[in-house]
């Protein structure tokens, strides 16, 4: 499970999980050094799907052999799920998304704002690169996960827990995704708010077709408790606010299908699986946020991910955290390549 801290100031009051310094290796030693060459490679080499991304119609076969890459010879009769085509312009199961999680206020909350920009360009670049090589039938996506939200241990003047980020840091995250044509998530802990208050704020940016949305129902108490005193909860009627939120969203501007990202490492923190809404306007991953040695986040996955079928899977890493008792205990691609089913959003905190 995550382990939080959080830290009050006047200024931001931050929650995160303690990161150590991020060190290159050899391998990113070699990813290119001039800036400039790195984000013309980057852009060159997503322009063309991510242009592909909103232009094509829905190609049903392809869709369904890829459900079935993704499916990675389950037996369960769990995978693929079955569920209507989405509208054109599906970013899944067509591709997948490698992306970099955190907040620009912190250096502690995930690799998106510990490191410099020109320095993450070039780690997000080496992690899709290794993407490309384990999974060549699938291109890769850059996408900026950047938390807009974030729960907090003092209840702040409305009594709910939560700090909404300044649209000006968003506007930011905007920025630097256009440069190496990346999507960005906006990503949201709501603490004793809901969805269905919270994800209005974001429309003027969910409104453009290369953003989407994440929840994390670890920091939804409903009851009045503080976030990091124990693990929230989302249920279906929940989630599917933002379901229909994104839909309804999608429809109104003619934009291609929204991704929902939803963080999960317990059973608890979503019920009632089976009655979240699936739509051709919004594509469902259900992401395994949890770290820890391989053993345990293998289990994790097992139990509460492939176990509990919605659309699509993730799979968080740590750079820290799951490197903490062993320096090899991150998964590489072709490990998590032999996963049933193969996820198609890699998340790096």
């Amino acid at each position: 499970m995550k382990k939080n801290q959080f830290v009050n100031t006047l200024a931001f009051i931050t929650m995160a999980i303690g990161f150590l310094s991020c060190n290159n290796t050899a391998a990113e030693k070699n990813v290119a050094t001039d800036t400039t060459q790195l984000k013309d490679s980057t852009t060159a080499k997503t322009a063309t799907t991510i242009a592909a991304i909103q232009t094509t119609s829905i190609d049903t076969v392809l869709y369904n052999q890829k459900l079935k890459e993704l499916a990675n010879g389950d037996t369960s009769g769990l995978w693929p799920q079955k569920f209507a085509y989405p509208l054109p312009g599906a970013i899944l199961p067509y591709n997948r998304i490698v992306a970099f999680y955190g907040n620009l206020y912190s250096t502690r909350m995930g690799i998106l704002g510990e490191i410099p920009k020109d320095s993450m360009f070039k780690k997000l670049q080496y992690e899709m690169d290794k993407w490309k090589v384990a999974d060549p039938s699938t291109p890769v996506i850059p996408a900026l996960h950047y938390i807009a939200m974030t729960a907090q241990s003092l209840p702040g003047k409305d009594g709910k827990h939560r700090l909404r980020m300044p649209f000006h840091q968003i506007d930011t995250i905007m920025n630097w995704a256009k440069e190496i044509n990346a999507i960005v998530f906006l990503d949201i802990q709501v603490g004793g708010s809901t969805i269905k208050e919270e994800i209005p704020l974001m429309e003027k940016y969910l409104k453009l077709p290369n953003v989407h949305f994440g929840i994390d129902p670890e920091f939804s108490l409903k009851n009045g408790e503080t976030p990091g005193t124990k693990i929230g909860s989302f249920n279906a009627d929940d989630i599917n606010d933002a379901v229909d939120y994104l839909a309804e969203v999608v429809r109104k501007n003619n934009l291609p299908p929204k991704i929902l990202m939803v963080h999960r490492f317990t059973q608890g923190m979503v019920t009632g699986y089976d009655k979240i809404k699936k739509t051709p306007e919004v594509q469902i991953v259900m992401d395994m946020d949890g770290w820890g040695d391989k053993i345990l986040k293998n289990s994790t996955y097992l139990r509460y991910i492939r176990k509990e079928p919605v659309m699509f899977t993730g799979f968080k890493l740590f750079y820290k955290n799951d490197t903490r008792k062993d320096p090899n205990g991150m998964f590489t691609p072709e490990e998590l390549l032999k996963l049933i089913p193969r996820p198609s959003y890699i998340q790096f905190q």
